[in-house]
């Protein structure tokens, strides 16, 4: 390795000050773009790389994208333009464009290892070669990932270098087992960075910040004062043209090993003994291992009309478009404490939305018809959404005579501070994680065999998928599966649009 002096992030990184760190100096890094012309890499991680590599939160990069797609690099650009042109929330002045097209170059898949290698090499050189890392980024289907390993191998291009590996990561317990096994084969378990680009965002992290940085909630954080969590993440879209996708995986393998037990583990983990990914990573594990399997009795799987008529779906599919389950956690803080989750295609609204419902006072001291108790318990609410919204809601006393009691709220929003412009979105922040090397906000091999070892008995005795209108809530047996308590999600007020 060469002495040469690593390139300076002089930007204050959001990820370093979340650990109370000095912003590091990192190497410059080629990063290898798997399935560069997908609808991933369009809609996020090359809008993401242009930003990251304007700002001065990254060292020097090279770009080298690859994918079945036959172009060249000047054709590629072109592409990679419209893209960021697209879906880019950030103004790109054609300037700026044309410092970061000069960093990308294309190769297609049929060209061969070689011809990679070599690709990686001119990119290296032109960051100067010597003590330059590689970043590789699987954004292909899961069928394709250990074929892209396997070339990284041939290509010579595993040594320096961390890969990202995209969900889902296995489809059950024996195929996670022998996916980890044979991408062990190549890389070490510290290289890989099995992604979810929910725990990227700004609120799912807050959750760490207000449980663990405040006496107010942690105390309270426990059986004796939470009554029941809801994790609940409704989508409008459809399939958008993934049926080939879609119909071999169902909701549940999608959103739920991969997404919703992620955020369940930072609501429900104990204290790391540091705010550290070495430290963090147990106690995800630790609330993985203690997860009950999930029963297919306390499971709905629904199926939105009109889904087996999409291309390229089964006229008799059974797959699930939509799922909403019971979980419990076994362990001292969660005992009796049920976990609601749920998720969905076609659905009435596109939320993100943590919702902790403590447990209701007595009311025997409010005289009859004062309105306690009448909105539910009191809510402590996580909007994962970009504007990275928290809501405490809570009974007050109506302005006027006599005892008369509302429910209020304080609520808060990223974009009310002075560091509004300081978010990054999910996959940019979590490319620089794994720049750097931080595994904090991603998932180990042992945690996601854990969560497909307690999935097994409902992959194995799914209950039939139910029918459910476009534009609804899901199947009406929703209602019963959560029975005493009611679904948040449509909400009983909304939340305050920032005052000018």
């Amino acid at each position: 390795m060469s002495d040469a002096p690593a390139q300076t992030i002089a930007y204050p990184d959001p990820s370093a000050r979340r650990y109370g760190r000095e912003p590091e100096r990192l190497d410059p890094h080629v990063i290898v773009l798997f399935g560069a012309t997908g609808d991933l890499s369009r809609r996020k991680l090359l809008p993401g790389l242009t930003y990251l590599a304007q700002s001065a939160l990254t060292p020097e990069v090279e770009i080298v994208a690859t994918s079945l797609e036959d172009m060249d690099s000047e054709q590629f650009r072109e592409f990679a333009f419209q893209a960021v042109q697209e879906f880019s929330l950030r103004p790109l002045d054609k300037e700026h464009w044309a410092v970061f097209a000069r960093k990308l170059r294309y190769v297609p898949q049929s060209a061969g290892p070689e011809a990679l290698s070599q690709a990686v090499k001119e990119a290296e050189e032109a960051l100067g070669g010597g003590n330059v890392r590689r970043l590789h980024y699987l954004s292909v289907p899961p069928r394709a990932a250990l074929a892209v390993v396997n070339m990284l191998r041939d290509a010579g291009l595993v040594e320096r270098s961390r890969v990202i590996m995209e969900k889902p990561f296995g489809t059950d317990l024996g195929s996670a087992i022998r996916l980890n096994d044979q991408v062990h084969g190549v890389f070490d378990e510290r290289q890989i960075f099995r992604i979810d680009h929910f725990l990227g965002k700004e609120a799912a992290q807050n959750i760490l910040a207000f449980r663990f940085a405040n006496g107010l909630f942690e105390p309270i954080w426990n059986r004796n004062f939470i009554d029941h969590i809801q994790i609940d993440i409704p989508e409008k879209l459809g399939l958008d043209r993934r049926a080939s996708f879609y119909e071999v995986t169902g909701a549940y393998k999608d959103m739920v090993v991969t997404h919703l037990f992620q955020v369940m583990a930072f609501v429900a983990m104990e204290p790391p003994t540091a705010l550290e990914p070495r430290a963090i990573s147990e106690e995800k594990n630790k609330v993985f291992r203690s997860l009950l399997p999930i029963e297919p009795r306390h499971v709905v799987r629904g199926q939105y009309i009109g889904y087996r008529d999409e291309d390229g779906v089964n006229p008799e599919s059974d797959t699930e478009t939509f799922i909403a389950l019971r979980a419990r956690v076994d362990n001292w803080r969660w005992a009796g404490v049920p976990f609601y989750l749920r998720t969905g295609k076609r659905m009435a609204e596109g939320q993100r939305i943590i919702s902790i419902a403590f447990k209701e006072a007595p009311k025997s001291m409010f005289p009859a018809g004062s309105g306690v108790g009448t909105q539910g318990p009191d809510h402590l609410t996580f909007d994962l959404a970009d504007e990275s919204k928290v809501s405490l809601s809570f009974y007050g006393k109506r302005p006027g005579p006599g005892m008369r009691l509302d429910k209020l709220s304080m609520q808060f929003s990223t974009h009310d501070t002075s560091h509004a412009g300081d978010v990054l979105e999910a996959y940019e922040r979590l490319i620089l994680d794994a720049m750097r090397g931080d595994h904090t906000l991603f998932t180990t091999a042992e945690g996601i065999e854990s969560l497909w070892e307690r999935s097994m008995p409902l992959l194995e005795d799914p209950p039939p998928v139910k029918p459910y209108t476009p534009g609804s809530w899901g199947p009406n047996a929703i209602h019963q599966l959560i029975a005493p308590h009611a679904w948040r999600l449509p909400f009983e007020r909304t939340w305050r649009s920032q005052r000018g």
